[in-house]
């Protein structure tokens, strides 16, 4: 095991929070230019392995067992909730992404808090309180908002609500794959209990590829090197480095505090969509972000 130095400077919990929000809205612009030339299940598939190329060796640098003595339910659950909120929730997002654009898509993304209430409440027996059942209205809005008719920017509406649909299905199944292992994530290694749900996001990834019709030409687009430009800065900035910085942000700061940071990524979307991207950005957008982070945040933080 490798001593790494210890560095600590104030609300330094708080800040490795606000920078993963930071460099996940990064990795999505890099997503969605790399999604158009490569297949979602393509993309996500090389997003997995490419992570965990990165992640067998950090927890080897950092003295931590990959396949630690745990009971094979724990190992099961694990795998279920990556096949859930890797494998097929990042495959709907992927392809949400491709329809909407990044900053429609950080509006509908918001739609990830309520999903979690709602499951925690079902599995969990949590409560919901007055101010966020306020926030679980305010993302509701922000989503019908930034998706009126008469504000969608000349998208067609079909487009427009399949979108929305991938998007929120992708949010619900990664609601449950979270939900259904928090009591595990509580008393688990984090990057172990990471490593065991990008393997059960590969598997499933697998099985579809292995039985789609079209699995020689969905592989196929891997082969574009433009892609790679893209696919490569996404997957190790999005699933890696955003992945460490919010292990670190969870550990040094309140959970509760990280977890309002992490929301303002959607933000941060809006605003790459717009500059790097290009995307049109008009009054209905604009409120619908501010409706929905100030609802996630809301569901999130009170």
């Amino acid at each position: 095991m490798i001593a790494l130095p210890a560095i600590s400077f104030p609300y330094m919990g708080e800040t490795y929070a606000l920078v993963t929000a930071l460099i996940w809205a990064l990795a999505v612009v890099f997503f969605k230019k790399s999604g158009e030339t490569f297949h979602p299940v393509a993309l996500n598939l090389f997003k997995n392995a490419f992570t965990i190329i990165l992640v067998i060796p950090t927890m080897i640098i950092l003295g931590q067992e990959i396949f630690r003595p745990a009971p094979t339910t724990e190992y099961l659950l694990l795998i279920i909730s990556g096949a859930l909120g890797i494998g097929i929730s990042d495959t709907l997002f992927f392809k949400s992404l491709n329809l909407l654009g990044a900053g429609l898509s950080a509006i509908v993304d918001c739609l990830y808090a309520p999903f979690i209430i709602i499951m925690s409440l079902i599995w969990l027996d949590e409560s919901l309180s007055l101010w966020q059942f306020i926030g679980v209205a305010m993302i509701v809005s922000a989503v019908l908002t930034a998706t009126s008719r008469n504000h969608t920017g000349g998208m067609n509406r079909r487009d427009l609500w399949l979108g929305v649909l991938y998007g929120a299905v992708a949010m619900a199944a990664n609601a449950v794959g979270i939900v259904m292992v928090k009591p595990l994530l509580a008393r688990s290694p984090l990057l172990w209990a990471c490593l065991i749900r990008l393997a059960g996001g590969m598997a499933v990834l697998a099985v579809v590829l292995f039985f789609h019709s079209r699995r020689k030409d969905i592989c196929r687009t891997l082969t574009n090197r433009r892609g790679w430009r893209f696919a490569v800065p996404g997957a190790f900035f999005g699933t890696y480095i955003a992945l460490l910085l919010w292990l670190a942000g969870m550990k040094y700061a309140q959970a509760s505090v990280a977890s309002a940071l992490n929301q303002t990524s959607n933000i941060f979307i809006f605003i790459f969509a717009a500059w790097l991207l290009h995307e049109p950005i008009n009054r209905q957008r604009t409120i619908g972000i501010i409706l929905g982070v100030g609802g996630a945040i809301l569901v999130t933080f009170v």
